[in-house]
């Protein structure tokens, strides 16, 4: 007998929105292309899954660049403490940290994933695995199943109802290969361009290179192209093509849409000591160049920056590494000051797509309902997770969005004609 529901891929989305359907008593089958529930979650957080944030609802918003304004209904029907709740339910113990992220108190990601499947079965959903949906059957302006492929070759399943939560394009090898814009697109969908949103940066320079793995805390990266700018404070990280780390991938959405409007460059600036103004920050030169005065400048540098950072600093500000600190003018001093406030940068673009930990663009958001999730153009088709046209920053507002769309679509559901 032919599912009433069939839910198109087995991530976050699709799983929570698997389960809240066949609570409310209708017959689902989700369908996953990969052999596994949930992979990109069980990758996610490096390995810890920041499952939504503990700040208040109502701040959520502001922090989706791509289309917040449409997850506004949907974040207040399910909000952070819903989530919260569900896992608590299920048996994961959660805990907030540092910017109110809330991870498992294990650690684990794969704990997130695994009560994900397990609400969806003990709800009564069906997972198949190993089938990937190839197109929508649409007749009368309403979709009445899915055409898959699979083990037993190709399967047609009628519905009265197909969610499609298939993710975007990042992380491809968790199965997140596009498939939904697809879809959506035989529906006659506009599809917003998906472009990297949460992805590291490359720059120009070779110095970073020798950081490779060098964390640097509290420090501020402005990032300019033409008349704007956008400016990070918090933790970053360097790496053998540039630069990652939490402000970086914040601000690398902006970033992003610079580059696909052609920039191939990118000026940016490290402010190393940005709780100092420039003033204060001389000040404490002057008094560590009294301290260490009989030191050679290369010498002097361990209370002011990382190990590993010294060689660097003294290469770019021009002043000889023997050079008696006693000796260093004011002229040099002023300069490596200026040097420590505004680390010069040039970033060159993004890494891929694939290494991205979001996409951005997919299904656009003006032709689907944000109240159900449905599509506006296409009867009993719904979205929900990445697959649409909205993003957020780092932080758990990201699966918050997945989890938010994904209730709004399952409760929207019907059998109905």
């Amino acid at each position: 007998m032919a599912a009433e529901i069939v839910i198109v891929g087995a991530g976050a989305a699709g799983l929570l929105a698997a389960g809240f359907a066949a609570q409310r008593g209708l017959k689902v089958t989700v369908l996953e292309k990969t052999d596994r529930t949930a992979k990109k979650v069980r990758i996610s957080g490096k390995g810890r899954c920041n499952v939504t944030n503990a700040m208040p609802i109502k701040d959520f918003p502001q922090f989706y660049p791509g289309n917040g304004r449409f997850l506004y209904g949907a974040l207040y029907r399910f909000s952070n403490e819903d989530v919260m709740s569900l896992f608590r339910s299920l048996g994961v113990e959660l805990k907030v940290e540092r910017g109110q992220r809330v991870f498992p108190a294990s650690d684990d990601a794969h704990e997130i994933a695994n009560a994900l499947e397990r609400f969806a079965r003990q709800s009564g959903a069906r997972i198949r695995f190993g089938t990937r949906v190839q197109e929508l059957i649409i007749r009368d302006g309403s979709v009445a199943g899915v055409v898959s492929s699979g083990p037993q070759g190709r399967i047609v399943n009628e519905a009265a109802a197909v969610v499609i939560a298939s993710g975007g394009k990042s992380y491809p090898g968790t199965g997140s290969t596009g498939d939904g814009y697809h879809l959506a697109a035989q529906a006659g969908h506009t599809i917003v361009e998906p472009r990297p949103s949460l992805v590291p940066l490359k720059v120009v320079e070779e110095w970073p290179k020798e950081l490779a793995g060098l964390t640097l805390k509290n420090v501020r990266l402005t990032f300019s192209y033409g008349d704007e700018s956008i400016s990070e404070f918090g933790d970053m990280m360097f790496a053998h093509f540039g630069l990652t780390g939490p402000i970086v991938l914040t601000a690398s959405d902006m970033v992003a849409q610079w580059v696909a409007q052609g920039a191939n460059r990118v000026e940016c600036s490290l402010d190393l000591k940005p709780a100092l103004t420039h003033e204060q920050l001389d000040r404490r030169l002057v008094r560590d160049f009294e301290v260490f005065s009989r030191k050679q400048f290369k010498n002097a540098l361990d209370e002011l920056l990382p190990k590993r950072m010294i060689p660097i600093m003294i290469k770019l500000s021009g002043i000889a590494p023997d050079k008696p600190v006693n000796q260093i003018s004011r002229e040099e001093r002023l300069q490596f000051r200026d040097l420590l406030k505004q680390v010069p940068l040039t970033v060159s673009g993004t890494l891929p797509l694939a290494a991205a930990i979001v996409t951005a663009g997919g299904v656009a958001v003006d032709e689907v309902d944000p109240r159900t999730m449905e599509s506006r153009l296409v009867k009993g088709l719904y979205f929900a997770g990445e697959v649409l046209d909205v993003h957020g920053v780092t932080g758990g507002f990201n699966l918050q969005a997945a989890f938010s769309t994904a209730y709004a679509a399952a409760q929207a559901l019907t059998v109905e004609g």
